[in-house]
């Protein structure tokens, strides 16, 4: 009630002193405003000596505000009543906007700022876009300045503990998680690699891990570590994940163990491992001359060769010939090392290995009688286990099945409807009032969780169970450190980060190299002989004489 009254009024307010009876109950309870109190006299004293610890320079608000209101327990019975109440203040109110009360973080707001630092947007530039978002500044509650806290208070939560708490996070998914896999490598008790793979992803490399890519990205996050994603290819032609790792360096030692652990999770082979070539491109640029590679006949004719999938290896084999002997290449190093492992990357090699896991793909058109239009549907199937996949998704918008799918269904023999269609049939078939509850149900439930409420802030510096949610790591943040940060790695493609230096930086940066001699004054100065002040002067004392 009297923080409802301070928030109108214009101030802050704080608990103060408690009495409790003998049996522990409180007697009286005095709430106050913030800025009531004295501040506590400081002491200085410059000839004192280095050893003792200086107490931090808080900026206190105490001014000896007398404003309060008193609660005194009516005894026998669980209510209280105000027993006084002081109502002028020493100091001017203020804004409603500026009170620590109205600027509390709900916790969608600190959610959006960890979400901002992970996309590499600051503080500054997330209360920007938080106040773009909500239509202006007077409609975000916290200030930038509670923008900056939160990031400190988080930065000084997780501090050197971050690989402690990614590793105990991923364990804890691993004992928690149906088929979660998780590998990790350290050196002296320093985190090197690790590799992780969940259940959908081992789904698809079971259904799809005929062919995968390999290749590190070069996305490092702050300790340069290097993200190696494992992708393959699915029935839609879109990529799927089927295992990511993190490593914290590009050796072959660590490469080694990537794919050990790779292996150990899926259990198989992969049939085909598509990866990048970086040492041959490097002797590529520099055996190779500039003039081949402007030749728009030459790259014409090589990427028909190369990418050309109905032709037999021994007529890419002869055509290949004759090739590097019109344009004299039979001598170039690269062309002749790509040739030697022709086996492995052209694609004439590759005609006998089933790529598709069974799926047959099918195009199905039907002219449309009033235009030349032609709509055309994709439809893929796997007769033996009757699985079906299409386009249209009529199924999804009607219920039925559509009619491309019953066609390509007869046409490969396929006489019963797939379970999985019977199923969904049977459960919203003629239930219209059950699927509109449903949806009224969904939109109370949505509009009770947009409402946000206001979370608890942190308590403390050490108070890490709100980081930890707003993290989604595991709680509590550890207190044993046993696997410690790596070192930042400068690794192939990650570049180098260096902050933009200030201009006083630069200034101080020069003011330490030595400087070239003037031939005026012959002296090593930052001026040489037209600015030289000797010359200057004595040119303008004999144009006054």
């Amino acid at each position: 009630m009297y923080s409802e009254y301070a928030e109108i009024g214009g101030f802050d307010v704080k608990l103060s002193t408690q009495s409790r009876f003998d049996n522990k109950i409180i007697k009286k309870k005095h709430v106050i405003c913030n800025r009531g109190g004295k501040q506590r006299k400081k002491s200085c004293d410059t000839l004192g000596t280095s050893g003792v610890r200086r107490k931090r320079n808080s900026n206190s608000r105490a001014i000896g505000c007398q404003a309060k209101i008193i609660f005194e327990s009516v005894y026998g019975t669980p209510y209280y009543k105000v027993f006084q109440f002081d109502e002028l203040h020493n100091h001017p109110l203020e804004k409603r906007s500026d009170l620590k009360e109205v600027r509390q973080m709900s916790y969608s707001e600190k959610e959006f700022i960890v979400h901002a630092s992970t996309s590499k947007i600051g503080p500054i530039m997330a209360h920007k876009l938080r106040a773009s978002l909500r239509g202006g500044y007077e409609f975000v509650k916290p200030k930038l300045i509670d923008y900056k806290n939160l990031r400190r208070d988080i930065n000084m939560v997780i501090s050197y503990k971050d690989a402690q708490m990614i590793v105990n996070t991923m364990n804890d998914r691993r004992a928690h998680y149906p088929n979660y896999s998780f590998e990790f490598n350290c050196q002296d008790d320093v985190l090197d690699c690790m590799f992780w793979a969940d259940e959908m992803e081992k789904a698809y490399y079971a259904e799809f891990g005929d062919v995968i890519y390999f290749d590190a990205t070069f996305r490092t996050n702050k300790y340069r570590m290097v993200f190696v994603p494992f992708t393959a290819i699915d029935h839609h032609k879109k990529s799927v994940t089927v295992g990511s790792g993190l490593l914290s360096n590009e050796s072959i030692e660590s490469y080694s163990w990537l794919l050990k652990a790779f292996l150990k999770t899926h259990g198989k082979e992969p049939t085909l491992v598509l990866t990048d070539q970086d040492a041959a491109i490097k002797q590529a640029v520099e055996n190779i001359s500039d003039d081949l590679f402007t030749n728009t006949d030459f790259r014409k004719r090589f990427s028909k060769l190369v990418w050309d999938i109905n032709m037999k290896p021994d007529v890419f084999e002869v055509k290949w010939g004759l090739l590097m002997k019109e344009f004299n290449l039979e001598d170039t190093r690269w062309f002749k090392d790509m040739f030697t492992i022709r086996d492995s990357w052209i694609p004439g090699y590759f005609i006998d290995i089933p790529m598709c896991d069974g799926w047959e793909v099918y195009i199905v058109q039907h002219n449309n009688s009033k235009c030349a239009f032609k709509n055309e549907f994709k439809v893929e199937i796997k007769a033996e286990k009757k699985e079906i996949n299409y386009s249209c998704e009529h199924f999804k918008c009607m219920g039925v099945l559509c009619r491309h799918a019953f066609t390509i269904m007869m046409r490969c023999g396929v006489k019963e409807i797939p379970g999985s269609f019977e199923s969904c049939l049977d459960i919203v078939r003629d239930d219209k009032k059950r699927l509109a509850l449903f949806v009224e149900n969904q939109q109370i439930l949505l509009k009770e969780f947009e409402s946000d409420y206001i979370s608890p802030g942190l308590k403390s510096k050490t108070d890490g169970e709100v980081v930890c949610k707003l993290l989604g790591v595991t709680i509590p943040i550890p207190e044993e450190i046993n696997i410690h940060i790596p070192e930042v790695q400068s690794n192939k493609g990650s570049g180098i980060k260096k902050r933009i230096p200030s201009a006083g930086e630069v200034a101080y940066e020069n003011s330490k190299k030595e400087h070239r001699m003037c031939s005026g004054c012959e002296k090593r100065v930052p001026h040489n002989l037209r600015t030289c002040p000797e010359r200057v002067g004595a040119a303008k004392s004999a144009k006054d004489s």
